[in-house]
Order: C-alpha cells, then structure tokens, then sequence
C-alpha cells in the first residue's frame, strides 16, 4: 500500500476597511483522521489572538473551531497548517458490488439495515443522506436532466461513474459564474460552474431517486504541467459526493474531474450539502462594509519548501 505525505495550508484573509470592534467566527479547517488519512499534525492560528476560543466535533464528526476576537483590527487572518498521510486507493469497478440502484433505495426506504449492510448508526446517517437541504432541492429539471443515468435497475457504481462523466462533458466549469446561492435549476440552465455546484447537482440527482448522497469538501493536489513550476498557494477548496454502496460503504465521487476519489485528495469533513461544513464562516462588528476574503490553499508532498 502506497502512502503519500502532504504539508497541507489553508490561510485565509480579510481586510477591512474600517476598524472592526469584534470578530466572531466558526473554522471548518482541520483535516479528517480516517483509516485511509492520517493527520500527524494540526494546527490553527488566529490573528489579532482571540479572546475566547473552543473545539468541537460535529454532528458529522467533522471538528469545528469556534474563536471570537474582542481586540479591534483592521486586518483578521486565520490559518490552518497540517501534515498528514493519505493512502486512499481507487476500487476498480469489479471489486465494487453491483447492487441495483432500485434495490439501494427500496433499502433505504426500508430501514432494511442487512440489505444496507450497516447498523443502526449507520442507519441514520444513510437515511438522513436522501433528504433535501439547504442547497439540494428536488425539481424536475435535475430529475429530467439526470433521467438517462438511471435506466432500468442499473447497478448503483454505474449510476456514480456515469454521472460523474456527464457532469464533467455537458458542463463548463467556469469560476466566478455563480455563488453559493446558485440553484441546481439556475446550473443547468447556465450550463457552467464550479465544483461545489456540480456536487450538488450530483447530490441532487442521487437523493431525488432515493439514494444517500452526502457533501464532501477537501482539497486536491493540484500538479503544474510538464515544465511549469508549481504556484505556491495557488490550490484552492474542493467539493466533492460521497455516495453510499452497500457492500462497500461511501463511495467518494468526483464529478468535477471525472473520477473516482485517491490519494490525492484530503478530506475536510462531510455535511447534506456545503452550508453545513464552509471552512470559515462568522460575523463582524464595524461602522465599515464588510471585505472580500483572499483565500490561500496550498497542498504540496512533506518536506516541499514552508508556505509562509
């Protein structure tokens, strides 16, 4: 089993431009330790130094750091820094079951624990998976749009890889083209967006059909092209679907790149959708408009030269 180490940074920065009297926030910042990722080591800073600060695990079992920083500022930065061990494989598609989609979702209608092959835990969290959300909503143009990707009783892992492609050939990604209010309806019709809509989209078609369907954010190695130095800080969040196989567990799905999820991936955390695992969200008090994050990521193999 091959393992990969990555030094993982997430910075992200906000400039005011009038002074801010109190910064209250919430970090979705810190890496999963899973069987296939181990983080060796994490941590997360905050400047001004908040006055008051916590740790918590989720519902999903994602950690979220709460901080509030009573000192006025003008400039409020948030970092996160961790190095961890990915060996996260692909299953080739003949060691994935091929359970029919129509007999996953009767299952989970069901509450049918040993067709789902999971115990009551896991119950909840399948069953919980095929309800809309905050940013997943069931209309018929996702329904009429995902129709062809579900023919007859098609084994589920078809029914993943086939969505997957057609996100990444019948749609443009395209940044800046929407927001994290865009609606499924709103995709479709425009035709482009970014990774975080397509796992909706792909969640959305899932869930109208029955199937658990959860939201997963992360990051993914980016690799410059053959002679071309890598932009230090210049990666980015991802998004991508975790779908549940009975016999195998969640399948991690990428229909951004069209592709299954490896070694290459770190996992944040898990939600319905994106509102429940942001990486930094919060509130300010100030006389002054609010400012525009700048985001840093940068992901690159331990031991690669120190982002500061």
């Amino acid at each position: 089993m091959s393992v990969r180490t990555y030094d993982l940074v997430h910075r992200t920065t906000y400039e005011y431009p009038q002074p801010v009297t109190d910064s209250y926030g919430r970090t979705t910042m810190t890496p999963r330790d899973l069987p296939d990722q181990r983080v060796l080591s994490t941590s997360l800073t905050i400047d001004p130094a908040p006055a008051d600060t916590g740790e918590h695990v989720d519902w999903f079992g994602s950690t979220t750091t709460y901080f509030g920083v009573t000192t006025p500022h003008t400039r409020l930065v948030v970092t996160s820094r961790s190095t961890l061990e990915v060996s996260r494989t692909v299953p080739p598609r003949d060691a994935l079951p091929d359970v029919g989609w129509r007999a996953v979702a009767r299952a989970v209608t069901a509450g049918d624990l040993g067709a789902l092959r999971t115990d009551a835990a896991g119950l909840v969290a399948v069953r919980e998976a095929v309800l809309p959300s905050t940013h997943v909503t069931f209309v018929d143009e996702v329904r009429d749009w995902a129709a062809p990707s579900f023919a007859q009783d098609r084994p589920l892992a078809d029914v993943v890889v086939d969505l997957v492609h057609r996100i990444r050939t019948e749609l443009t990604y395209r940044s800046g083209s929407t927001t994290v209010h865009t609606t499924q309806t709103q995709l479709l019709a425009q035709g482009a967006g970014v990774c975080q809509d397509f796992a909706h989209l792909m969640i959305a078609a899932l869930r109208l059909h029955g199937l658990p369907a959860r939201y997963a954010s992360g990051y993914i190695e980016t690799r410059p092209r053959p002679g071309r130095p890598k932009l230090r800080g210049a990666d980015a969040s991802h998004a991508w679907v975790s779908v549940w196989l009975p016999g195998h567990g969640w399948l991690d799905a990428d229909p951004t790149n069209d592709q299954l999820v490896d070694d290459r991936y770190v996992v944040l955390g898990w939600g319905r959708d994106y509102h429940d695992v942001p990486p930094l969200r919060g509130v300010i008090f100030t006389d002054g408009r609010g400012a525009t994050p700048r985001v840093e990521v940068d992901l690159v193999p331990a031991g690669s030269a120190p982002f500061v």
